[in-house]
């Protein structure tokens, strides 16, 4: 299955949980109904998950850990 053009720039450019945490911070600083523990929340998450696969990739021998 071949993915579109904007699904392999998104994926190349930013991933995911990135801008998850970009757009709550913005509603954050907003102010969009967003409350600071939330945030910390959602900021807590994308921290966890992203060193989880980093650690992973070390692990398996990649050697660009930073590419998402």
């Amino acid at each position: 299955m071949k993915k579109g053009y904007l699904d392999q720039l998104q994926e190349k450019v930013v991933s995911r949980k990135l801008l998850v945490f970009i757009v709550a911070s913005v509603f954050l600083a907003l102010n969009f109904g967003l409350d600071a523990d939330t945030w910390g929340w959602i900021a807590l998450m994308y921290i966890g998950t992203q060193g989880a696969i980093d650690a992973v990739k070390v692990y398996r021998g990649d050697r660009n850990v930073s590419e998402e």
